[in-house]
């Protein structure tokens, strides 16, 4: 039987897809097959025009390479190497953002026409949506390294290239970039894609070290030569013992997925605790030791602590709070917070790194999650603390009141004004911190005035021809998805992107790790002068309790519940609380009915199972908490319910 060429092969593909929508199945490999699907849902034909695109302004790709300040650094040095690998193949070296943005190119480009070597230039876009088939897009949209040779392009005026990328994951497995090698098509070698992936591995290698430097390290390897290497595992685990970071060799080695992380302790998964690996580290600092994972698997563990978190990693870990001390990374009001839980941590964190510094900080989260607290918190653990901490709900201003509350106000301008003027909350803020709750909800023309003062640092106050110099640190908080709000015309991009210094997210109670510290922690401030604990029985239903308000609703049922207990009472229980809350968790817990003939598990299998559904049971349906209860990934519950 006669054999077609890929090229012709890739050409009747291209054609059953435009006369049918489709390729045909096993013509082409099926990821290529996706992605052309992809390009041609985006209104892309093979022989069009491109879809116009300008390369992205100066001011918004300043923002892109601000925003992307760690991983340029990092991946400069290896772009470097990189280049040198391929110099000599009529090659480009490319880093985009997880956009598909390009941020940084390496090479000469000469072998490209005027046109092209403007489509490799900094700020311009590869996302298939822009250019269709593509490596830097394809990679995007697989989150896999691939490579897209000649005719593999969807725009037939790529066809000239051959270009292969890799992604470039956080520690915590989200998608920062990606990293390409793209050249002439008669020049393309095989070993380019492996070549790519080694380099990407280099630069997550040393995103993973450096945005984990509060955690402690572990590098390991099956074999003790591999630790230091491009292909070591790099585990980061907080001092009470929870694996929180992660690059993709250290999840494979201990047979964990980035959905593990923040969920799962070390000593779940190797059979020697963190305790005793800080010990032996402390007795022997650079040898490593060898621990053997739950079904025996062998690995090689070095551990790394680095002295800048010494105070807040080793010490307590190794103190007399055992690894299930709660570690505080400073003494700030940021650490008073701190009841354990690692998202909540990661976030505090990263606020701290940008306390004293010009840099605006967003908080987003649900409602009710602790936002303006948090804010407040910020501000009394950096250097303004001692100035004014001026909290605006955008949301509760009437639209009529908000431009003279915001930006205050000459005497006399205007019908009712008082005599004396006003200075208005911004200026209020003047030497502290000033807080805008739910700025999603501001008026879009209040949005222009705002982004005015924050681009010259002065108000003009209504009626006031002068402006006033005004100087405050600036958080922001909402519930909303600003970036899409603001793609959709809802709020303005360029007051996003300046207030927009840096996001952290603030998780859900529902979704939080701290619950019991938590509860001890709000109800040591309802009652101060009192002892109050909750009944074991509640304490855990109320955990499984989904939360809607969260914080702020917790917080109130705990207050009432206080306010129930008579005089000589210190535990909280079932008649302590609201009647409509007591029914709402009594009628989730009820159980469900026994067999009407109950049998003994009679195999491993079935034991197996019986365990499986007890502690699904136990957890209500919670998935992540099942499954710590058994000690396994969240991965391997899965795999065992549907087996």
């Amino acid at each position: 039987m006669r054999t077609i060429s890929p090229t012709l092969a890739l050409r009747q593909a291209r054609l059953h897809l435009l006369e049918h929508g489709n390729c045909p199945t096993g013509a082409i490999d099926e990821r290529l097959a996706r992605s052309w699907r992809r390009s041609l849902e985006a209104g892309l034909l093979p022989t069009g025009r491109l879809v116009p695109t300008e390369n992205a302004s100066g001011g918004h790709l300043r923002q892109t390479l601000a925003g992307n300040h760690e991983l340029l650094a990092h991946s400069r040095p290896v772009m470097d190497y990189l280049f040198e690998q391929v110099r000599h193949s009529q090659s480009v070296v490319v880093l985009a953002d997880n956009r598909g943005t390009l941020m940084h190119t390496l090479g000469d480009a000469y072998f490209l026409g005027r046109a092209e070597r403007v489509a490799l230039a900094c700020g311009a876009s590869w996302h298939e949506e822009h250019r269709g088939t593509n490596a830097i897009g394809t990679a995007l949209a697989e989150a896999s390294g691939v490579e897209i040779h000649g005719a593999e392009h969807f725009l037939e005026r790529n066809s000239f290239l051959t270009c292969a990328a890799a992604p470039i994951l956080s520690a915590t497995g989200s998608l920062l970039g990606i990293l390409d090698i793209s050249g002439d098509q008669r020049s393309g070698h095989p070993h380019t894609l492996g070549l790519v992936n080694t380099a990407a591995r280099m630069i997550e290698n040393r995103l993973v070290i450096a945005s984990c430097r509060r955690n402690i390290r572990l590098h390991l390897h099956a074999h003790p030569e591999g630790i230091g290497s491009v292909a070591e595992g790099i585990v980061a685990v907080s001092a009470d013992g929870w694996i929180v970071g992660a690059n993709r060799s250290g999840l494979a080695l201990l047979r964990l997925g980035a959905a593990d992380l923040g969920a799962t302790l070390l000593e779940r998964t190797l059979d020697l605790r963190l305790d005793a690996l800080l010990s032996r580290h402390m007795r022997r600092p650079h040898q490593s030791t060898q621990v053997h994972l739950h079904d025996g698997t062998v690995l090689f563990v070095q551990v790394h602590v680095d002295p800048a978190a010494v105070t807040a990693v080793t010490r307590p870990a190794l103190g007399a709070g055992g690894v299930g001390a709660t570690p505080r990374a400073t003494s700030d009001a940021l650490a008073q917070l701190d009841t354990g839980d690692v998202r909540w941590r990661s976030a505090a964190d990263k606020a701290r790194r940008v306390v004293d510094k010009p840099i605006p900080l967003l908080l987003q989260g649900e409602s009710g999650v602790g936002k303006e607290l948090f804010a407040r918190a910020f501000h009394d653990s950096g250097p303004r603390r001692g100035g004014p901490f001026v909290a605006i709900n955008c949301a509760a201003l009437p639209e009529n009141l908000i431009e003279s509350e915001l930006f205050g106000y000459a005497p006399g301008a205007f019908t009712g004004a008082r005599k004396e003027g006003s200075l208005g909350r911004l200026r209020e803020a003047h030497g502290g911190t000033l807080f805008l709750d739910e700025i999603g909800d501001m008026p879009l023309p209040m949005q222009t005035r705002l982004l005015r003062v924050l681009q010259e640092r002065s108000v003009t106050p209504v009626g006031a021809g002068k402006p006033v110099a005004v100087d405050f640190a600036l958080v922001c908080a909402t519930h909303c998805k600003l970036r899409e709000e603001a793609e959709q015309g809802r709020f303005r991009s360029d007051l996003y992107y300046r207030i927009n210094g840096l996001t952290v997210l603030l998780p859900a109670l529902r979704e939080r790790t701290d619950f019991s510290a938590l509860t001890d922690s709000l109800l040591a401030s309802l009652n101060p002068e009192r002892d109050v604990h909750l009944a074991p029985e509640l304490l855990d239903r109320l955990g499984q309790h989904p939360w809607p308000g969260n914080l702020r609703q917790y917080a109130s049922v705990l207050r009432t519940a206080c306010a129930m207990l008579g005089p000589d009472e210190d535990c909280i229980d079932w008649p302590h609380l609201p009647d409509d809350l007591a029914e709402e968790l009594q009628a989730t817990a009820r159980p469900m009915p026994a067999p009407a003939v109950p049998r003994e598990p009679q195999n491993l299998q079935e034991m197996s199972q019986a365990a499986i559904r007890q502690a699904l049971e136990s957890s209500r349906g919670n998935i992540s908490l099942a499954a710590r209860t058994l000690g396994i990934s969240r991965q391997t519950l899965y795999r065992k319910m549907n087996a």
